[in-house]
C-alpha cells in the first residue's frame, strides 16, 4: 500500500477516517505531529559582518523557530545563543551612514552607535523612555532620533544632545493680551484714562514694557510648539541637512467597528474579539507639513491643486443624480528627500485610490509638482505600486533623478523621472512584473526581482540605472527570495519549486556564480518516501481569447474515474498556478491524494490573479464572480473538452474568496458543477473589510450596482448540485456572521441540497490539526459521494 506522511490530509472511504499505511504511524499522529514534512527557513537577514546570514528556522521541532546562523564559509548552520537574538535582529533594522562605516540602530529603548569596521559599539542614551528610529542627519554628523513623539539630535564630535521638535496637543492658545486689552469695556475706560492723565502711571507702564522688552530680546529662543489640534500625529522626519522636518496628521475616521465573539475560552463565559470595519465606513485622510528650524515656519503640503484631484470616477455615470466633482480626500505619504536634502518627493493617493501622484514638494511655499500622475479607473495597485497592500518602491538614484514603479504599459515596470527637467525614462519593458527592487550602494544598479522567464517564476537580475539589458543572478527554476548583504556582494536566498519546500541558499552576487544548499530540513525521509507530483502548468483559452494559466494534477489512465474538481484559491489577487512549492501546502497533498483516487484536479489562476499584469489584476473590477467565475466555467469545459472529463461530474472547492466563488459558481451557473465545498466564504461584500472592497466594488452606497450583481447572499435561489458550507466561529476576517445570514436565506427559500460545517475555535485560517482534518474530511466525502455515482 502507499504510505502517507501528510500532515494535514486524510483518507476517508464512506464516513470512516483511517491511515493508507497501516501500523503506529496513523493519520492522527501525522496530523498532529509537523516533523513528518520537515522545516523550512524564514525571515532572513545578514549579519554587519557581511560574513553571516541569520534566518528563523526550527530543524528540531521545538514550539517556536530560533535563529541560526550561517556563514560564507563555513555553511553550517548554528544556533545562536538567544540573548544575543534581539541585538543581531536590532542591528539588521538599524541605519547606516551614506558610505556605510558606521551604523545606528535601536535596542531596548535606547540608541546605539556602531563602528562597522572595529565593531566599537557607543551607547547614544540610557533613559526610562524609549527611543526609537535613529538615522543620520545634519549630513551624516549627527543621529535623529525619537523620543516619544518628538525628534532629538545626537552630535558625534560634541557628545550634545538637542531637541528637535515640540509637538504639543491641543490647539495653539491665543495671544496674551497687553494689560489695556484685559478687562470689559468699563475698566479699559479706566485704564487708558489714568495713562492719560497721570504721569507716574506712564512712567510706570513704560518701565515694565522695557524690561518685557529686554528680557525678550536677551533670553534663549524657546522651541517652537508644533500645536497637533485634534489630530494624531503620524510620525515625523528630519531632512538630511538637518533644517526640515516632515510630519502627517491625521483624525481618527470615526466609524463603526465590528464585534466577533468568542465562545469556547477558559473562564466559560463568552468573550467579544473587536475586529475591523465594514466596507463604506468613515476613511482617515493624512496631510502632511512641513517645519523650517531655520525660519522657524509650518506649512502645509497643498494637495488641492493636483492634476485630476476633483475627477468623478468613470463608474459615477450610472449614478446621473450624483454630487458634483469635488477636491478628493488624500493620504500623503512619508516625504523621501535626497540624499543632501536637495529636493523632497512625496507619494499621494486619493482615498478612493483612483489615483496616485509622485510629487516634488517646494519647501518654502508647501506647493507641489506632479511629476508623475497614475490613474486606474479601476484602482491603483500591481507590485511596488501597491494599492490595499502596502509596499510601495520610490527612491532617488541621484540627486535630481527619482525612481518608481508604474503600471502605464500594463505591467508594473521600472521608471526614471528627472525631478527639475521632468524627463521620464522607462528603465524595463515586456509583458513582465518587476516585483521587488533594491537600489545598489553606489547607486549604478538596481537588483530587482521578475517574472520574465515565466509568470510562474521569480528570478533576481541586476540592470543599470539608466536602463539596458539585465543580467540574470539566480539560475534555478521555481522561486528566489533574496536578501543581499549589506556590502553587495553576496546574496541568501530562499529557494523552492513546485514540488520541494523552501531551502537557504548562499552564492555570491554576481551572474554565473554558483549556490551552495545551506539547510535541507524542508523534507524529511517520510516525506520524502511520497512520490509527490509535479503539476503541471499549463494554459487554457477562455471564451474571451485569454490564456489561463493553472495547476493540472493528472492520474494515472489505469485509476482514472472520469471526474474532476476545480480548486479556486483564495485572496482573489494571489497566484498559485506557479513553480514553487505553494502557501496552498494541505491543498497541494490533498490533490494529490485526490488524483491518487483517479480524479483530474484543477487549480486556476482565474481574473484577478496576480503575476499577470494590471488586465488581469483588475479584471473582477465592479463585478466579482463575472469575469473570474467565467474563466472557472471555461476550466470546467476545459476538462471535458479536452481531458475527456464526464460533464456532470466536475466538483469545485475553495476558501475565503475561493469560497465565495464557489458559492457564485453554484448559484449563478445551473449544471455546471455537481458538487461545491465553499469554506470561509465571503456571502455579501457589503460586509467584508474597506481597504480591499473599495478598491474592487467601490462603497455599496456609491455603487450599489456591483455591491448586488457580486455578492452570493442575493442569488442563493438559484442552487443547484450539492452544496457544503465550512467556516470558523471565530473568523475575525470573514466573519461567521456571512455564513449564518446565507444559512437564513437558504432556510427561508427551502433549499435542502446543503449542509454547514462550524468550527467553533478557528479563525480564517485553521490552526488545530482536528479542525483540517474534519473539514478536508467533508470535502472528501463530498466529492465522493456526489462525483463518483
Amino acid at each position: 500500500m502507499t504510505k502517507w506522511v501528510l500532515p494535514a490530509i486524510i483518507f476517508l472511504s464512506a464516513n470512516s477516517l483511517y491511515a493508507q499505511q497501516p501500523g503506529p504511524l496513523t493519520v492522527e499522529k501525522i496530523m498532529r505531529d509537523p516533523k513528518w514534512i520537515g522545516t523550512s527557513p524564514d525571515n532572513i537577514f545578514w549579519g554587519t559582518d557581511n560574513q553571516t546570514v541569520y534566518f528563523s528556522w526550527n530543524p528540531d521541532q521545538q514550539l517556536s523557530d530560533s535563529l541560526y546562523a550561517a556563514g560564507i564559509k563555513n555553511h553550517t548552520p548554528v544556533k545562536t545563543p538567544a540573548a544575543d537574538r534581539g541585538l543581531l535582529a536590532a542591528r539588521a533594522r538599524g541605519s547606516y551612514n551614506t558610505d556605510k562605516t558606521l551604523l545606528t540602530y535601536g535596542y531596548q529603548g535606547d540608541i546605539y552607535l556602531m563602528e562597522i569596521k572595529s565593531g566599537k559599539t557607543i551607547r547614544i542614551t540610557q533613559t526610562t523612555a524609549a527611543e526609537t528610529n535613529p538615522v543620520f542627519s545634519f549630513g551624516g554628523q549627527q543621529v535623529v532620533y525619537t523620543q516619544n513623539q518628538d525628534l532629538f539630535a545626537w552630535n558625534r564630535s560634541t557628545g550634545v544632545t538637542t531637541q528637535l521638535t515640540n509637538f504639543t496637543n491641543g490647539e495653539k492658545p491665543p495671544a496674551e493680551k497687553s494689560d489695556l486689552e484685559k478687562g470689559n469695556d468699563q475698566e479699559k475706560y479706566l485704564k487708558a484714562q489714568q495713562l492719560e492723565l497721570l504721569a507716574v502711571i506712564r512712567d510706570k507702564k513704560a518701565k515694565k514694557d522695557a524690561a518685557i522688552a529686554f528680557n525678550k530680546q536677551n533670553d534663549a529662543k524657546p522651541l517652537r510648539k508644533l500645536y497637533l489640534g485634534d489630530k494624531k500625529l503620524d510620525g515625523a522626519q528630519i531632512s538630511p541637512d538637518g533644517r526640515y522636518v516632515t510630519y502627517q496628521l491625521y483624525r481618527e475616521a470615526g466609524g463603526k467597528n465590528t464585534i466577533v465573539p468568542e465562545f469556547v475560552t477558559a473562564s466559560g463565559f463568552t468573550t467579544d474579539i473587536h475586529s475591523r470595519d465594514k466596507v463604506g465606513g468613515p476613511q482617515t485622510a493624512v496631510d502632511c507639513y512641513l517645519y523650517d528650524r531655520e525660519k522657524d515656519t509650518v506649512l502645509p503640503v497643498v494637495v488641492t491643486d493636483l492634476p485630476g484631484i476633483r475627477d468623478l470616477p468613470d463608474y459615477s455615470k450610472d449614478y446621473p443624480r450624483r454630487d458634483s466633482a469635488k477636491v478628493r480626500g488624500v493620504l500623503v505619504n512619508a516625504p523621501l528627500w535626497s540624499d543632501r536634502g536637495t529636493h523632497v518627493i512625496a507619494d499621494i493617493r486619493s482615498l478612493d485610490n483612483k489615483d496616485r501622484w509622485i510629487v516634488l514638494i517646494d519647501p518654502a511655499t508647501g506647493k507641489v509638482k506632479s511629476l508623475n500622475r497614475q490613474r486606474d479607473e479601476a484602482w491603483i495597485g500591481g507590485p511596488g505600486i501597491s494599492g490595499w497592500q502596502i509596499n510601495t518602491s520610490l527612491g532617488w538614484t541621484d540627486e535630481n533623478t527619482c525612481w518608481y514603479q508604474s503600471e502605464a504599459t500594463g505591467y508594473s515596470h521600472l521608471y526614471t523621472t528627472q525631478v527639475v527637467t521632468g524627463q521620464t525614462e522607462q528603465l524595463t519593458k515586456g509583458s513582465y512584473e518587476v516585483q521587488d527592487v533594491y537600489l545598489s550602494n553606489d547607486k549604478k544598479h538596481f537588483y530587482i526581482s521578475t517574472n520574465e522567464v515565466h509568470p510562474g517564476e521569480k528570478q533576481f537580475y541586476r540592470i543599470a540605472v539608466n536602463g539596458g539589458k539585465a543580467e540574470r543572478i539566480t539560475t534555478m527554476e521555481g522561486a528566489n527570495e533574496v536578501s543581499i548583504s549589506p556590502d553587495e556582494k553576496w546574496i541568501a536566498y530562499r529557494y523552492s519549486y513546485s514540488t520541494k519546500p523552501w531551502e537557504l541558499y548562499i552564492q555570491p552576487n554576481s551572474p554565473g556564480s554558483k549556490p551552495v544548499q545551506v539547510t535541507n530540513m524542508a523534507q524529511s525521509a517520510e516525506f520524502k518516501s511520497y512520490p509527490w507530483r509535479d503539476p503541471q502548468v499549463i494554459t487554457f483559452t477562455a471564451r474571451d481569447n485569454q490564456p489561463v494559466y493553472a495547476r493540472l494534477y493528472t492520474p494515472d489512465p489505469a485509476k482514472r474515474n472520469g471526474a474532476a474538481v476545480i480548486f479556486v484559491h483564495g485572496a482573489g489577487y494571489l497566484q498559485n498556478a506557479h513553480k514553487w512549492w505553494s502557501s496552498y501546502f494541505r491543498e497541494y497533498m490533498f490533490h494529490n491524494l485526490l488524483t491518487d483516487k483517479g480524479y483530474i484536479v484543477l487549480d486556476v489562476d482565474y481574473r484577478g490573479s496576480a503575476g499577470y499584469g494590471r488586465n488581469w489584476r483588475t479584471g473582477i473590477y465592479r463585478y466579482m464572480g463575472g469575469k473570474d467565475l467565467d474563466d472557472e466555467v471555461d476550466a470546467a469545459k476545459y476538462l471535458a473538452e479536452k481531458l475527456q472529463v464526464d460533464a456532470g461530474r466536475i466538483g469545485i472547492y475553495g476558501g475565503s474568496y475561493g469560497g465565495f466563488m464557489t458559492l457564485m459558481a453554484m448559484f449563478t451557473k445551473p449544471g455546471v458543477f455537481a458538487a461545491g465545498a465553499a469554506l470561509r466564504s465571503v456571502t455579501d461584500w457589503a460586509h467584508y473589510n474597506h481597504g480591499y472592497t473599495s478598491n474592487i466594488l467601490n462603497e455599496p452606497f456609491t455603487d450599489s450596482i456591483a455591491y448586488r450583481r457580486s455578492s452570493p447572499i442575493y442569488f442563493a435561489e438559484g442552487l443547484k448540485g450539492k452544496l457544503l458550507m465550512c467556516h470558523g466561529m471565530v473568523d475575525t476576517n470573514v466573519h461567521f456572521q456571512d455564513i449564518v445570514r446565507l444559512t437564513q436565506r437558504l432556510i427561508e427559500l427551502g433549499k435542502d441540497n446543503w449542509e454547514l460545517a462550524v468550527y467553533p475555535v478557528e479563525d480564517h485560517g485553521f490552526t488545530t490539526p482536528s479542525s483540517w482534518t474534519d473539514e478536508y474530511k467533508r470535502i472528501l466525502h463530498l466529492f465522493d459521494n456526489t462525483l463518483l455515482k
